[in-house]
């Protein structure tokens, strides 16, 4: 170690990770680590491997990525795609480390391996020590962090609140040691995940755990969320911090915490930043916050010696120029992560940034740097140990880590339907000025706030909105086993209503009709409406009712789905008013054909979101959100003429319901087709079926007679017109279409009542999407 690296408190090669440098080769590129890889380059002309050992001799080549591989990445990549559509997927495999002697200029080894045309990037990786600030603070006798605002994150508070105290959360801690028998930490029977427990840096997790979960019983400290239902932790000493990332993802699920405790020296610098100032450690993060999971970072601490600048955000750049912390709207180098980037500040109100703390644009949070109560530890696990001034940007990661867990408690307990807070929206309410502590006028670099938990439960959590829009009439927004595709809230109708609240809202005579829909008329505009209800505690204004069309289909997945517009509510008052919104038009120009269509209806504010469309991508989230998320409906509620058509030849004596009956989204399933019919004595019916799908009856042995015509390629196969008619479970091509039609036969006799009949489709033995048509006289719509 180097005089530099001794006043610096750099690592030691024997007991941190060693310094090299990783390669990212470019899209594409393969080397197989079964072989010599530096052989490999050689042979692929990737670069001239011999003449980079005669520049830099004794370097070695190995994969950065080998924890997760394989059929297991494509899927946690297949998985976050279709969770986030904004998520570009990395190729892990191009990413090696070259290790060097430690005489060896790394800088220079990067600068060289750049100019190979086979290279994207090479950069230094030196990982630096924990990020606490050493300096001599200030101490405090008390958890002032734990405070009301605007000196502390107001976790009393959130503790009164239900789920504020973390209860059901789980969080993974990433760092190189713990001491996890701790007297205040025991109880949560914390789990070594993966790597091991540097017995050096036992004091530094402790003190971050504590922060966050120390225990409430009659002795030391009481965490932001005592009540945390699994607490794990990941050591990436004597490992890379990569694939800790990766062993992280591997036992996190959506909505889960992930606290990255490390920083890394800049530019092989002085200057400490955080992880994802690394390609490799980057594309680890935004695979997490893809997969939902909520990764807060710290943002790292500077140089630490009083003289050197801290790191601005906002003007570093790469070896190769790129101003990838730069959060700019006219920067297109800036990259996102999707992690919540916190940065350090006074214990004392009003607060202003620590000297060595990190600031600029892509900062989302700060919290106390000094002077923080919490545990201790030491290397040899001291397991009753307590201080008063733990800091740096480890102690204000671990305070925001803390306040997440509260927040995403809070959302669970009080709006179970609504589902968890997504990365994203975990961001924006941790970072928003109006529920947040803004730093001192006297600060001038940017900082962003210091949550208020008062603030996020009063006014995002606790006496809010709870939005929902009925999926059938009768349905109270709560998770519900009923109908799935009957709503009555979202409709079509040829002209505009003079009031649409007085026609269709609460009190009017239409109210509960969930016959409200019309066959989409072409050659004019049509007008979608829709009907909001709220049985939260509080009014809820700005509400974005946005609305989607289908084909008709049993199942509509968001591969079907396209937009046709949005409105918003002004405001949506409590106590489960029927509240109508504005017509959404729908222009003649983008009607593709006159007839039914399905409509899906999204609605939400910033109180009570809307989910993304992306989300009912992953299957096991659409089969639950189907019923358990009240801001989404579908409308498979079709109003038809009982009597025949007489303009299709095909079917004289019948009344033709054509559907389609769709594959899953994401790979092939197992699903059955069931014909429900509540139709008068004497009526007939016959479901009309592709050949494909006949013959995969019969391949099951599930077919009755059916009535072959080889010409339209088409089976039809008798229902009952009154009861319970199931095709059974046949496999279901991923993004299939086959085309159907319900054949309906109402005897003239009959044809002065209305008569519903519906197809659902089953997986599992579960619905998971329908089509109902009710039929009735001619000129009876409302």
């Amino acid at each position: 170690m180097d005089e530099q690296d001794k006043l610096q408190g750099r690592p030691n090669d024997d007991t941190y990770d060693r310094p090299r440098v990783v390669v990212r080769f470019r899209a594409g590129v393969r080397l197989d680590d079964r072989g010599d890889l530096g052989e490999q380059i050689d042979r692929n002309n990737l670069g001239s491997w011999r003449k980079l050992l005669g520049q830099f001799p004794g370097l070695t080549v190995r994969p950065v990525f080998t924890l997760v591989r394989g059929n297991q990445l494509e899927q946690l990549i297949r998985r976050a795609v279709q969770m986030d559509p904004t998520y570009k997927p990395a190729d892990f495999g191009t990413f090696f480390y070259i290790d060097a002697p430690s005489d060896t200029d790394l800088a220079a080894l990067a600068k060289t391996l750049m100019r190979w045309n086979s290279v994207q990037t090479a950069y230094v990786d030196r990982a630096g020590p924990p990020p606490v600030n050493p300096s001599d603070d200030p101490q405090r006798v008390n958890q002032g962090y734990l405070d009301p605002a605007p000196d502390g994150i107001d976790a009393e508070f959130a503790w009164t609140q239900l789920g504020g105290d973390g209860a059901g959360q789980r969080l993974v801690d990433l760092e190189y040691g713990w001491t996890l028998d701790h007297e205040d930490l025991a109880a949560h029977g914390i789990t070594l995940l993966y790597g091991s427990n540097a017995d050096t840096f036992r004091n530094h997790g402790t003190s971050v755990l504590g922060t966050i979960c120390a225990v409430d019983n009659t002795i030391g400290c009481v965490g932001i969320v005592p009540a945390l239902d699994a607490v794990g932790v990941v050591s990436h000493y004597m490992n890379t911090r990569p694939n800790a990332i990766f062993a992280a993802i591997a036992h996190q699920s959506f909505g889960e915490v992930l606290l990255l405790e490390a920083q890394v020296y800049l530019n092989d610098s002085l200057l400490l930043g955080p992880i994802e100032a690394y390609d490799a450690d980057y594309e680890a993060i935004r695979l997490a916050t893809a997969l939902g999971i909520i990764v807060i970072e710290a943002g790292g601490n500077g140089t630490n010696n009083g003289f050197t600048p801290p790191l601005n955000m906002d003007t570093y750049t790469t070896l190769s120029g790129q101003a990838i912390l730069n959060r700019d709207d006219a920067n297109p180098e800036f990259r996102d992560s999707g992690a919540i980037m916190v940065t350090a500040a006074s214990a004392a109100a009003p607060h202003t940034r620590l000297p060595f703390a990190p600031y600029g644009k892509r900062i989302d949070c700060y919290a106390w740097g000094e002077s923080i109560t919490t545990l201790r530890s030491d290397a040899s696990g001291l397991t009753n140990g307590y201080t008063t001034g733990f800091s740096g940007t480890s102690g204000a990661s671990a305070i925001i880590a803390g306040a997440a867990l509260a927040v995403q408690g809070g959302a669970v307990a009080q709006s179970p339907a609504s589902g968890r807070v997504s990365p994203r929206q975990m961001r924006d309410i941790l970072s928003s000025a109006a529920t947040g502590t803004l730093p001192s006028h006297a600060e001038t670099t940017r900082i962003a706030v210091m949550p208020d938990l008062r603030k996020i439960f009063d006014e995002v959590l606790g006496a809010t909105p709870d939005l929902y829009i009925r999926d059938f009439v009768g349905d109270t927004g709560e998770p519900h086993g009923g109908a799935i595709s009957a709503s009555p809230d979202v409709f079509l109708r040829p002209t505009l209503a003079a009031d649409p609240q007085a026609e269709f809202g609460a009190g009017s005579t239409l109210a509960d009709s969930a016959a409200l829909g019309w066959t989409a008329e072409t050659g004019q505009d049509n007008y979608i409406y829709v009907r909001v209800k709220n049985r939260g505690g509080a009014a809820a204004t700005s509400v974005v009712a946005t609305v989607y069309w289908a084909p008709v289909a049993t199942l509509v997945t968001p591969d079907l789905w396209t937009l046709v517009g949005s409105t918003t509510l002004p405001s949506v008052p409590a106590g489960d008013v029927l509240t109508v919104s504005s017509a959404i038009v729908w222009p003649q120009a983008a009607i593709p054909a006159p007839g039914h269509y399905c409509f899906v209806a999204l609605i939400g504010n910033a109180a009570d979101p809307a989910p993304a469309p992306a989300e009912f991508l992953v299957w096991e989230n659409f089969t639950t959100f189907v019923r358990a998320n009240n801001n989404v409906t579908w409308r498979n509620f079709n109003v038809e003429e009982n009597a025949p058509d007489a303009d299709d030849p095909s079917t004289p004596d019948f009344k033709a319901l054509e559907f389609i009956a769709p594959g899953a989204p994401d790979r092939g399933r197992e699903m059955a087709l069931e014909v429900v019919g509540r139709l008068p004595p004497g009526a007939g019916a016959l479901l009309e079926m592709p050949l494909v799908f006949f013959r995969m009856l019969q391949a099951r042995q599930l077919a009755a007679d059916a009535i072959i015509d080889q010409e339209r390629g088409v089976a039809r196969i008798a229902v009952n017109p009154n009861r319970r008619t199931n095709f059974g479970y046949v496999l279901f091509p991923a993004r299939s279409r086959m085309p159907f039609r319900l054949l309906v036969q109402i005897p003239q006799e009959n044809r002065d009542q209305a008569y519903q009949i519906y197809v659902r489709q089953l997986w599992r033995k579960q619905e998971v999407g329908r089509v109902t048509w009710q039929l009735q006289p001619r000129d009876a719509q409302p």
